[in-house]
């Protein structure tokens, strides 16, 4: 791995919670063995645990262990009094320096609902999520817990300011379509695909009436690109056909958006 980019070099700062005459692990001991039971598939602190003791001779060849592996114990009251978000800027800042860089690459932006994540017994609201992932890479770059699905407007920003996407390509679906969000994207030098739909009424309007204007003829619209493809799948025949146009040069309203250039449909 490349210097600067272990889990120790972005991690080594971050506050340690626990009172120094009681730490028998290291920070760095207890957040890599985590990081990497966590990769393999481990969900809870008892599987963190099994998964250390069972890995112990390999985490020896780089890690101190001065006493071992952690017990889940340990782990549990570790992570339960660390800070998230400071535990979340390193994770984000690690990931970022072990990806590949991303001009051209698409990162997508989507917010999904845990299952199971809402309780009955004491009426909490489901978990939802606000992700960013990086297409190439298979990777999540960032993410960020919201209340409800609607605050995704408010969340996407700052998971944006999170992370670092220059020269990428970022989607979002129609919950990501405001002005503040596609201004944000081009301040952090990446381009925007936005999906339109009634939340934006006049966009939509705009949109809606280049494409099906009786006046508007085909060969009047500037297309700048056309792609179609065609496979079977799931027991149909599938026919997907893509046109960008020319969005500042039919869209007046494209003048109020950053940078709009084009159109797909």
């Amino acid at each position: 791995m490349e210097k600067n980019n272990t889990i120790a070099d972005h991690f080594s700062h971050l506050d340690d919670p626990r009172v120094e005459r009681h730490r028998r692990h290291t920070l760095v001991d207890i957040i890599t063995i985590t990081i990497c039971a966590a990769l393999c598939g481990a969900d809870d602190w008892v599987a963190i645990e099994r998964f250390g003791k069972a890995k112990e001779t390999w985490f020896q060849g780089f890690l101190e262990l001065p006493n071992g592996i952690p017990s889940h114990d340990t782990f549990g009251r570790f992570f339960s009094h660390l800070c998230p978000r400071s535990f979340q800027n390193c994770f984000i800042q690690w990931v970022q320096s072990i990806t590949n860089r991303f001009p051209g690459k698409l990162v997508a932006i989507d917010g999904k609902t845990l299952r199971r994540s809402f309780t009955e017994s004491d009426k909490k609201n489901a978990i939802h999520l606000v992700n960013a992932w990086s297409i190439e890479n298979k990777l999540v770059l960032g993410q960020l817990k919201t209340d409800t699905k609607s605050n995704e407007i408010t969340a996407i920003p700052e998971l944006l300011e999170a992370i670092a996407v220059k020269g990428a390509v970022v989607s979002i679906d129609a919950m990501g379509c405001h002005k503040a969000i596609a201004e944000k994207i081009r301040e952090k030098e990446a381009h925007y695909l936005l999906a339109v739909k009634n939340n934006q009424p006049r966009l939509y309007s705009a949109i809606h009436e280049l494409l099906h204007s009786k006046k508007a003829k085909s060969y009047q619209r500037p297309v700048i690109d056309f792609y179609s493809s065609e496979k079977e799948q799931h027991g149909r025949h599938e026919i997907r056909r893509c046109w960008v146009y020319n969005a500042a040069a039919k869209l007046p309203i494209a003048t109020e958006w950053m940078d709009l250039g084009a159109a797909l449909f």
